[in-house]
């Protein structure tokens, strides 16, 4: 399956996808950058102009060339045997040595070449049975056969990318989780929607892809700043980001109350955000930070010392001067350019907290480390009526007491805590079957849909009414809430 249009083809700087069978990893499409995927080195130089989706063999010296489709030659009817009960495994049954095969490679000859030379050579392939010399083939072609394919980061991808590579780094989401919640959260073009989120910025990114660079977006922050290591890869185009804001959470409160103000900004988001990004190429950002910090106490006392520090080992001459004159004017721009960066932030987040104060968000996404019911509490006030809401969590606990606190506060309906089980099969003629291995839980969610609050009783009174109001046969419910 191909995505991202029949024609895409890579460019250099281009955020693409490496796939071999079912492992995945993102790269930057770079000339001279030596990758390694799956005990493979290679170089993405000759990938650089063909289309999306081909698939590749690694050759000496680390070149990738389009691989050709050869035609199965197995076609001949194989001889084989009608069960395995004989078969010992004695490590002795394959002729070719270890340096035999060594060899084999060192002339340069394909990998497919060497399976079938390896098949020829070993004493027991004819009495497998047909199923165990198919699993043999398919075994040593994925040891010799240096095979590469190119895709286009998408959701579906990075979700599975990340779900089976760092899980950890995204609450372990599964993609079936995230699937759901993208439907859930009525995600479209033109719609403006909160996203909270601790998962490196992949859901983030599946609601960036989901909208298509249409409506806006407010990223909800803990910390000094977003984390978006995933939102990178997925390669959106520039004007993706032009509606894309963020706020902190620990501003929410104080915009709430009235109180909101810009003057106490928190600390300086690149020196948290990095430590929390993976090296994504962004330590040579963090060392110049780092040297930026460092150079600043440049004050007058510092400035004394210099000269007579000179003076002790030289006279000083122009060049000094004129060094010493270039470095207070680089200070000064310094200085200049971090009051700049300041006042950008500043306008940013007013921005967002304008957009925020309107309180008119088409719908709320919630997926975090942190505990969800502060969370939900607070921002349910920056969401329209009439809108729906998604909150993931990889425990179901803290969803329950959502739940319950959220009816006892009014304001929603149609609240549900679900979970999807995801089970993969392997589809072949005469041993279709689930896969062995399964995950074992791909998280919880709490989805629900915004009311008007009627902010007139006490939230005492509130479940009382609400008992009141409805039914007998309701009430009962109510009270035998499922766990």
């Amino acid at each position: 399956a191909m995505e991202g249009g029949p024609s895409a083809r890579i460019r250099e700087g281009d955020c693409a996808v490496l796939k071999r069978d079912e492992v995945f990893k993102a790269v930057s499409v770079l000339r001279r950058r030596k990758i390694i995927f799956e005990k493979q080195w290679f170089y993405l130089d000759n990938a650089i102009g063909h289309i999306y989706g081909t698939t590749f063999e690694v050759t000496s010296g680390g070149n990738l060339q389009p691989k050709q489709e050869v035609e199965e030659t197995t076609t001949e009817t194989k001889e084989a045997g009608t069960d395995n009960r004989n078969i010992v495994d004695d490590g002795k049954s394959q002729k070719l040595t270890h340096d035999d095969i060594k060899a084999l490679k060192d002339k340069g000859i394909k990998g497919q070449e060497i399976v079938q030379q390896l098949i020829e050579n070993s004493t027991t392939f004819r009495d497998k049975t047909e199923f165990a010399q198919d699993k043999y083939i398919k075994k040593k072609k994925k040891k010799y056969e240096a095979v590469i394919t190119i895709v286009k980061p998408s959701t579906r991808i990075l979700s599975t990318m990340y779900y089976a590579r760092e899980p950890g780094k995204i609450n372990h989401l599964r993609y079936d989780t995230l699937a759901q919640m993208l439907t859930l959260g009525n995600i479209h073009a033109g719609n403006k929607m909160i996203v909270m989120e601790t998962c490196a910025g992949l859901v983030l990114g599946a609601v960036m892809e989901r909208m298509g660079g249409y409506g806006s977006i407010i990223q909800m922050y803990p910390g000094g700043g977003p984390v978006r290591a995933a939102t990178g890869c997925f390669g959106f185009p520039k004007p993706f980001f032009d509606n894309l804001h963020e706020f902190p959470l620990s501003k929410v409160q104080s915009l709430l109350s009235g109180t909101f103000t810009t003057e106490t900004l928190p600390a300086e988001p690149e020196e948290n955000a990095l430590v929390e990004e993976e090296s994504n190429g962004l330590t040579e950002e963090k060392q110049t930070s780092l040297q930026e910090t460092e150079e600043e106490p440049t004050t007058e006392a510092a400035m004394e010392i210099n000269p007579t520090e000179e003076q002790d080992t030289m006279d000083m001459n122009a060049e000094d001067v004129e060094f010493k004159e270039n470095k207070e004017k680089e200070n000064k721009e310094n200085v200049r350019e971090k009051q700049i960066k300041q006042w950008e932030r500043r306008r940013k987040l007013l921005e967002a907290a304008a957009l925020l104060r309107e309180k008119n968000a088409d719908g709320l996404i919630v997926a975090s480390k942190f505990h969800p019911t502060p969370l939900l509490l607070s921002l349910l006030e920056f969401v329209a009526p009439s809108r729906p809401f998604v909150v993931y969590c990889q425990y179901k606990e803290p969803l329950l007491e959502c739940y319950t606190k959220l009816r006892e506060r009014g304001g929603v309906i149609n609240l549900k805590l679900s979970e999807t089980w995801l089970r993969n099969y392997q589809v072949l003629p005469d041993r279709s079957h689930p896969k062995l291995t399964m995950s074992g839980g791909g998280g919880y969610l709490l989805s629900g849909i915004t009311v008007i609050l009627d902010k007139g009783k006490s939230d005492s009174s509130n479940s009382e009414a609400l008992k009141m109001e409805e039914p007998s046969s309701k009430r009962c419910k109510l009270q035998d809430l499922p766990c």
